[in-house]
Formats: structure tokens, sequence, C-alpha cells
């Protein structure tokens, strides 16, 4: 690997405009990739195994941010076969940084590697197409490149909510890399419904949670603008939004942190030039659907893939999906978990229960 990848810093740390009229923009946005740096070194200052953060160089330039941990606790002997890593992919607007109550637990065993998807967090930030196919496989042939750089010959491939629906698509294409595949409330699997007509409402309905109010808030915006084009354009109000609107990562995390620090850094996540939700918004009807739904494909899984899928029990995330995986696949290594009390972000809000669940499958693997 190159180590000159480690710590040099990516040409866009500090995000620029071109000069015009519009070059205010970035100062009315209190936020640059050094803020995001800082808030996510003040996380990932909590991890007690070995870790290594660098960047991961694509072919074609990009650079993936990218952590792998290792337990310094552990001597391995020569005879002792290296086991198989646990590769983490984080949901829409997300990072490396969310999973912080998770990665040290998880690789008291094995190597755990997380990394910021293409076009999030502190990874490149490239153009994305508009037609959803191509976006989608832009995202995929990037994992997949992340991959062939570190050498890592199969994984243990986990995906939260986007993360699920790319993990799941990386495993269609990339089959033999994956020796279990577990999907942590997945986005995109149903198709979007039809309307009720006045002859179906008398069928009945699976209720499901109602969705929160700040995915109400970036469903308004989503049919026009990027899904955060909102807090971008808050400017120096966009913290304060995304405390408003999210107080719930300050709560999910307060045993770490007594201050703003998780959603200082998800605003710092998401209030960089737009990329990555752009390539979300091509692949998406709406915030909740799919254009490709993931049902349609899940059958070019192999039938000897494991498959595990976690859903939390007052998530806005549809867990019949997995039962319909479950039917799909005619139960080959597929089993759908609910974990209780927990919402769309199950790793955060039950993590012990989160860990132990993943761990077993791990074990299960090598």
């Amino acid at each position: 690997m190159d180590p000159a990848t480690t710590t040099a810093p990516m040409q866009n740390d500090c995000e620029t405009e071109p000069s015009s009229v519009w070059s205010w923009w970035p100062s009315w946005r209190p936020t640059s990739m050094s803020l995001l740096k800082t808030a996510e070194s003040k996380i990932l200052a909590c991890i007690q195994n070995d870790v290594w953060s660098r960047f991961v160089t694509l072919p074609n330039r990009d650079r993936i941010w990218t952590l792998s941990l290792t337990n310094k606790g552990v001597r391995k002997t020569a005879e002792q076969a290296p086991k198989t890593p646990l590769v983490m992919v984080h949901g829409f607007g997300g990072g490396v940084g969310l999973w912080i109550r998770n990665i040290d637990a998880l690789s008291r065993s094995r190597p755990v590697y997380a990394f910021d998807l293409l076009g999030f967090g502190r990874s490149s930030r490239p153009s994305f197409p508009s037609d959803a196919t191509q976006a989608e496989k832009q995202f995929v042939d990037s994992i997949e490149q992340w991959r062939e750089y570190l050498g890592l010959e199969n994984m243990i491939l986990l995906g939260h909510s986007l993360g699920g629906y790319l993990a799941t698509s990386y495993a269609i294409q990339y089959p033999t890399r994956v020796s279990h595949l577990i999907l942590v409330d997945p986005w995109g699997f149903p198709e979007r419904p039809q309307p009720q007509t006045q002859e179906g409402q008398g069928s009945e309905v699976t209720k499901r949670p109602p969705l929160p109010r700040w995915v109400k808030a970036i469903a308004a915006v989503v049919s026009l603008f990027n899904p955060l084009a909102v807090i971008r354009a808050a400017g120096p109000w966009g913290p304060g939004l995304v405390n408003r609107f999210r107080p719930d990562f300050k709560r999910k995390f307060e045993d770490l942190f007594e201050d703003d620090t998780m959603t200082q850094y998800i605003y710092h996540c998401n209030a960089q030039t737009p990329s990555g939700e752009v390539g979300f918004r091509a692949m998406s009807e709406s915030l909740g659907w799919a254009k490709n739904p993931m049902l349609d494909r899940v059958h070019q899984l192999p039938p000897s893939m494991p498959l595990t899928m976690l859903y939390g029990a007052r998530s806005w995330v549809d867990s019949s999906s997995g039962d319909r995986v479950v039917q799909i696949r005619n139960q080959a290594h597929t089993n759908v978990l609910l974990i209780d009390d927990a919402s769309h972000h199950v790793y955060a809000d039950q993590p012990e229960e989160f860990n132990k669940v993943v761990e077993n499958i791990c074990n299960s693997v090598n």
C-alpha cells in the first residue's frame, strides 16, 4: 500500500468554488473538509484497538477514506489462518464515524474495515450520472476497486440503509468476494406501492411506524433539489438545523459525548459539495423508494450465499421486505431478525445486541 495515502491531504480538503459571482457561497456555509476531519478525529479518539486510517486511491484517482481495525491484544502465530474481515458500509448521509459504538467490539476477533462511500464523508466527491443504473454502477465499481487495492480475497459485507442496497448490488455482481451478506434496515428493496383504489380499501394493510420529522422534511425537497440542499442553503443556520431535526443522534451517543460532536459530524459530512447524494437521487423515485427495487434482483444472489437481514422494530423501513426475500430465496441460507426498541439506526440504538448478533454471524464464517 502507498504510505503517502495515509496522511496526505486531499486536494479538495478545503472546498473551493470557481471565481464568479457565486464565490461567496462556501463562506456562507460554516464547513470545510478540515472541520469534518476535526469532528471525525474527536469521534475516532474513542477507539481502543489499533486503527489505521488512510485514503485508498482508485484507478481514476478518486479516493476512498478508510479505517481498518485490529485487536491489539491478540498475538497471532504464524500457523493461524487469517480471519475473514468484516467490511461495514454506512447509509445515506453517513460516514465511518457513525460506527463508533460497534467497530471496537467487532474488531476483537477479526479485522474490521469501514469506509466513506464515494461522494460521502471524506471520500472524493465526483460527478454522478443521472441514470439510475449508471449511478449504481459507479458506486459498486468503486467498492470493487477499493477491495482490489486492499487485496481482500473475500469479506463479510455489512451494509446499512443505502449501504445495504449497494452491498446487495455488489454481492450480486461479485458473489465470490462475499462470504456472508448482512443487511441492516436496507433501503430500496420494495417497489413503490400504487395508490390504493376504492376496491382495495378493505384489504389488510401492514401498518408501519409514522415517518420521522427529519424524513418528511427531506422528502419535501428531494423531488426538486438534491436531498441535502436544505442543509447547505441554511448557511450558518445549518448546524442548528441538524440539531433540530436530528436530536436523536445526540441522544444515541450521549454516553460518549456530552456536547454536539455527533451532530456536528453529521452536519460537516453533509454540508460539503453534493456528490453521493446526486447519485442517490438518480437511483431513487423518492426518498423511500428505488427506481430499480432490489426485491426484483435479490434472486440473483447465489443460493449458497448466507444472508442475514436485521431490522429495528421501530424503524420506518418496512421489515416485510425481509420476509419477501426469504420467500424469493426459498429460505436458502436467509435469516431475518427484528431488534426490539430500535429505530432505523439499529447499530446505535441497541449497540450491545447489534454487536452480539453480528459477532455471532462472523464467528460462523471463520
